[in-house]
């Protein structure tokens, strides 16, 4: 784990990031054939892959701010993926969550900042022992304003990192929407053993973003 990016991140003052923000979104097409999210004229959504979902899904639901958190697959070959397609690694699918936010109360930097606490961006197509390209770790942009941002960030980490940040950023094509055993997965299945072994450590690891945690 990149030990000084993890210091720099948990110790940074964000507060000259605040107010810098995404294009708004007011809807989004979740591409499952069954249904279109619509985002709220307020909400902006982000798109983050790095590990297993259900990892992700848990850490940015406890963020104050956070509206809705989706579980999908991005950036792949085949239209409408299953969960047992993506664990092959053929489909060229990223393991990804559609984050819904609400910008006055955190900010674009702020989601940045958990998601490179959370997980390693120095391993290629790997978060512990979850190995394959499913598991990479990718940002997806939905307009240059936020390509921007993203890289102004990553910038920032690569600066106070010893290993190089392979974390892809793409701009987003296609969301779908993953099977509803995936949705809420923490939430459903805290007590079991992947649970315990993987995602409640990330949650502990969010503690160290106080100011961050939803009441």
């Amino acid at each position: 784990m990149l030990t000084r990016v993890l210091s720099y991140l948990v110790n940074e003052d964000n507060s000259k990031f605040a107010n810098e923000c995404f294009g708004r979104v007011i809807h989004f097409s979740i591409n499952n054939g069954k249904r279109r999210l619509t985002v709220s004229n307020n909400h902006q959504t982000l798109v983050l892959g790095g590990g297993c979902f259900w990892c992700l899904e848990a850490v940015f639901q406890s963020c104050k701010g956070v509206v809705s958190v989706t579980s999908g697959y991005t950036d792949g070959n085949t239209d409408n993926p299953s969960y047992s397609e993506i664990c092959t690694g053929t489909t060229g699918h990223a393991e990804v969550i559609l984050i819904e936010f609400n910008p006055n109360i955190i900010s674009i930097n702020e989601l940045l900042q958990v998601f490179f606490v959370i997980h390693d961006p120095t391993t290629l197509n790997r978060q512990g022992n979850d190995q394959g390209t499913q598991y990479r770790s990718i940002i997806c942009y939905t307009n240059e304003q936020e390509k921007q941002t993203i890289k102004d960030f990553i910038k920032r980490l690569q600066a106070d990192s010893d290993s190089a940040i392979v974390t892809q950023i793409k701009k987003l094509s296609q969301f779908y929407k993953a099977e509803a055993e995936h949705q809420n997965y923490y939430k459903q299945n805290s007590s079991q053993a992947y649970c315990q072994m993987v995602i409640k450590p990330k949650l502990n690891k969010l503690s160290q973003l106080k100011h961050l945690l939803s009441d």
